[in-house]
């Protein structure tokens, strides 16, 4: 009974990641929602600015110190291992849902592209950078990220064994397409105001940090192997002549 509840328990979450993800997406367009990333704050401009740094702060602490090994070596002390990643993105969730409910909109328009080809053009932009973050996660192992693979295993009376270091795809022209993927996510928009500057800029240095600290265990984990990768594949910007990589994964 607990494996068949424990593969339900990271459905749920599974599901309840992909609705947030479907609201985040009319959320940072700012329309459709009735809360986006330039509803205007009722605080003053130093108190929204406050609310939204930490904020930011809750979503990148959440996000990288539960991914850290040692973490996860005390927390499985509590939660049972096969329930550890889906527990990950339950709270990974709920600070989502934190952050859309309390962002604070700084309604000062910074660009407002009008021209409707360009406007129309900036939003398919922003559409597929949105959408690539799916497609890059099943590039590697999508169901492994989300905790669904774990709680099957489980289910089936397998050993869980970590996913073998692979470079399938845009991983071998750049190490964190995930990241850049979220990144176009986060700043192609024909209208920028302060308030999605703000959000843009503070997940952007967390993106960056979180890549040199992940970096750092996945070369705790696949040693050398990684370390080659580093030298031959850039961190961010992708390599776009050379041969390809056909296996290596970050």
């Amino acid at each position: 009974m607990f494996r068949i509840l424990s593969l339900v328990y990271a459905i749920f979450a599974y599901v309840m990641f992909l609705a947030i993800m479907g609201y985040f997406l009319f959320f940072l367009a700012g329309g459709v929602v009735p809360i986006t990333v330039d509803t205007p704050s009722q605080h003053s401009l130093a108190v929204a600015i406050g609310i939204d740094l930490g904020l930011i702060l809750l979503f990148a602490v959440q996000h990288s110190v539960m991914a850290r090994p040692a973490f996860k070596r005390v927390w499985t002390k509590i939660v049972p291992a096969p329930l550890e990643r889906a527990t990950y993105v339950y709270a990974s969730n709920v600070v989502m849902i934190v952050l859309i409910l309390f962002w604070q909109g700084i309604d000062i328009t910074l660009w407002n592209v009008q021209q409707p080809i360009v406007r129309t053009f900036l939003w398919g932009l922003y559409l597929v950078g949105f959408l690539m973050v799916p497609v890059v996660s099943l590039m590697i192992n999508h169901f492994d990220l989300f905790g669904l693979r774990q709680v099957w295993l489980h289910l089936k009376d397998q050993e869980y064994r970590p996913l073998p270091f692979r470079t399938p795809l845009l991983y071998a022209i750049v190490r964190h397409p995930l990241y850049l993927a979220w990144g176009a996510a986060f700043w192609i928009t024909p209208t920028m105001t302060a308030g999605h500057l703000l959000l843009a800029v503070g997940m952007t240095v967390y993106m960056g940090v979180a890549a040199v600290i992940e970096e750092r265990d996945l070369v705790g984990v696949y040693g050398d192997q990684y370390r080659q990768y580093q030298k031959e594949v850039p961190m961010f910007v992708p390599r776009l002549t050379g041969p390809l990589e056909p296996e290596g994964t970050s």
